[in-house]
């Protein structure tokens, strides 16, 4: 028994004094890996469940982790109330269909946290179904992703919320990857456009915005040809066609929606 103890604590000194946050809602083909993938690196890794109808809060209990429940404010808000239920203040912030590869978990685990104005940018390998997208919209991605929460922490956006990184914060790249399995198919990947692109339409109507002929025809065309030709998505074959494809639907629905919007004021 005793030494079964001291195996437990010597496990518990290798791990990083940092929680893991991570946000959702029926995610349960997707936030096993992740889970699976987050062992050994912390004894907190806290999920905050936004009504989930699936197998998610099951299998985020079989993990170990943490289960918290709550109700869906928007991205920015919702996740800051997470980081809040946090046992540390560095905060790993992943979502449910993000798993990290194993140089950067050995990244992580070798970090000495000191400067907490320091935060740390973290490389994406972007996957539509088991294809890594290595150029066009996705290729090359990365994020800020693990900051001290005394002086860094998301804005309350309805949708693309971002850290806010006040003056003078230095910005660390760590070795490694998060491995994003974006979409899953073409018929996620439809669901999500449109569900992403009405949001940003509501986001930009409260604030004032609008929408105009250039932006409904034009910018949808530009960000086509952006991606395909000048980031080279054709180089990722089909799936970089695709996903070209769904950055100009994206586009036009989040301004013929925003126009919808201002004309009913």
């Amino acid at each position: 028994m005793a030494s079964i103890h001291k195996t437990h604590l010597i496990l518990l000194s290798d791990m990083q004094s940092i929680s893991i946050v991570i946000v959702c809602r029926n995610e349960a083909d997707a936030i096993g890996k992740t889970l699976r993938s987050l062992q050994g690196l912390t004894d907190d890794i806290v999920v905050f469940d936004n009504g989930s109808t699936d197998n998610t809060k099951s299998l985020v209990l079989q993990q170990g982790a943490k289960l918290f429940e709550g109700s869906w404010e928007g991205f920015g808000k919702t996740k800051k109330k997470a980081v809040n239920l946090a046992k540390y203040d560095w905060i790993l912030s992943v979502d449910a269909d993000e798993a990290l590869d194993e140089e950067l978990k050995q990244a992580l685990l070798q970090l000495q946290f000191a400067d907490t104005k320091t935060v740390y940018e973290i490389r994406f390998k972007n996957f539509f179904g088991n294809k890594h997208l290595r150029y066009g919209e996705w290729g090359g991605d990365k994020h800020v992703r693990l900051f001290n929460r005394k002086s860094v922490n998301w804005d309350e956006s309805l949708v693309h919320e971002k850290l806010v990184l006040p003056l003078g914060t230095k910005v660390v790249r760590l070795k490694g990857f998060v491995l994003h399995q974006t979409v899953r198919d073409i018929k996620e990947y439809t669901e999500k456009t449109m569900h992403y692109a009405f949001l940003n339409a509501s986001k930009y109507f409260l604030s004032g915005k609008k929408s105009s002929w250039v932006k409904i025809f034009i910018a949808p065309m530009f960000g086509f040809l952006k991606y395909y030709l000048f980031r080279l998505g054709f180089l990722d074959g089909w799936e970089g066609f695709i996903c070209a494809r769904m950055t100009a639907m994206y586009t036009f629905l989040k301004y013929e929606k925003l126009r919808e919007l201002n004309s009913k004021k």
